[in-house]
């Protein structure tokens, strides 16, 4: 297996991480909670993903495939080694308690309720390990009117605020065409983690992550509670534009090509405006401020734009990087894959698949200068490391044996 760039040279497969020793047990699906154990095994957590024995993780069949292999399963299963179980058997109840017992964390999305009536909530999973972290993932959280619906992530991109916002002025509310919500929750939830094993480290006990998909995307979407609180304001829909600071938008190029622009600092609009030729309007007295500028969005987007339009995409990034102008070309995954940017980064690392060979996929989410994590391995098979698991929790093979013939593995 190749090194992936940013792990110091090890070889992809070998656990070297901040987080190694640390040992997860993955029980979630759809995809906050799965998100939220990869980011931990890409640190060096063993991560021990569990499936049900007769239905694999709906992931594993989300989106593209080849050669029958789900490529989005290759991704969230990386640095998971996988075991089924199917928990509302006696055995494979009675094997979860065992594993539990010698884990650190427990990552579960099932709705509320559920894991207690297989008998195995937080007071039998806490009986088993005083000091284990259950981490519950779920669309509304534990408690509160709506914690028995189902829910995904799509429901917190509706309920936050996050879609009423986000769309043209004369538009409807517009959806991420991707998981967001579910996103934003993984990371807060591998965050939470943490917090709670720091916890651990001076109490000596466990505790309960509750984390609802409502509450995160909620969060990244700033200030907009303080607002309404202060002033009564709601944000419309503004499309591209910002309400905060103008010129802000996507610009069409000469070649037919777009680029993104922003001017969030003062000192950037102003050098914007002398290199489209319209410096009088920096001198304006509603330019001083992001809200007078965004007030005059309308007149600042024709200087930028009939300016962008006259050039092509390469002459319009020189230009403004001559300039120290922040600008991005808006870019599609065929041009994310060899940006020099991400390429210099190393945010590409390439594995090597058993069922596929080669895969490039996102790297680590971070770098670490000391102790860097790693893509050990993409995804593996249903089921693939369930005896060596099982036997690591104390389980002889016949014993393993009698729980695959009972159907709880």
């Amino acid at each position: 297996m190749t090194a992936a760039p940013g792990t110091g040279g090890r070889p992809a497969g070998t656990a070297h991480g901040p987080l190694t020793g640390l040992r997860v047990l993955d029980l979630a699906t759809l995809f906050a909670g799965p998100l939220a154990a990869t980011l931990l095994g890409d640190f060096g957590a063993d991560v021990v993903k569990v499936e049900h024995p007769r239905r694999p993780d709906p992931s594993r069949g989300h989106g593209p495939a080849k050669d029958g292999q789900g490529l989005w399963w290759k991704l969230l299963g990386r640095n998971k080694r996988t075991l089924t179980l199917d928990l509302r058997t006696d055995g494979g109840r009675e094997a979860l308690l065992r594993l539990a017992a010698g884990a650190d964390v427990v990552v579960e999305n099932f709705r509320p309720g559920t894991l207690e009536r297989w008998g195995l909530g937080w007071e039998e999973l806490s009986a088993a390990n005083p000091r284990l972290v259950l981490a519950r993932v779920t669309a509304f959280g534990q408690f509160g009117p709506y914690a028995h619906r189902p829910g995904f992530g799509t429901l917190a991109e509706a309920m936050s605020g996050f879609a009423a916002i986000t769309g043209e002025p004369d538009g409807p509310p517009t959806l991420p065409p991707f998981g967001l919500a579910d996103s934003i929750a993984g990371i807060a939830c591998a965050y939470a983690v943490m917090a709670a094993l720091a916890g651990r480290d001076r109490t000596g006990e466990g505790q309960v992550v509750d984390l609802a998909l409502i509450e995160p995307i909620l969060t990244a979407l700033g200030p907009h509670p303080l607002w309404y609180d202060q002033l009564g304001h709601v944000q419309p829909r503004t499309g591209n534009r910002s309400v905060n600071n103008a010129p802000r938008n996507t610009y069409r190029t000469a070649d037919g090509s777009w680029v993104a622009v922003s001017t969030s600092a003062q000192s950037v609009a102003e050098r914007v405006m002398a290199l489209v030729g319209r410096p009088a309007l920096a001198k304006e007295p509603w330019f001083a401020d992001g809200a007078g500028r965004a007030a005059h969005a309308d007149e600042l987007d024709e200087a930028v734009g009939s300016w962008i339009a006259r050039h092509t995409r390469d002459d319009v990034l020189a230009a403004f990087d001559k300039a120290e102008a922040a600008v991005a070309p808006v870019q599609d995954v065929r041009e994310v894959m060899t940006d020099p940017q991400y390429a210099a980064l190393g945010t590409l690392a390439e594995v090597d698949d058993p069922e596929l060979g080669p895969l490039r996929m996102q790297n680590v989410l971070f770098r670490l200068t000391g102790t860097p994590g790693a893509i050990r391995w993409s995804g593996r098979a249903h089921g693939a490391d369930t005896d060596s698991v099982l036997a690591e929790a104390g389980y002889a093979p016949a014993e393993v044996a009698a729980l695959r013939a009972a159907g709880a593995v």
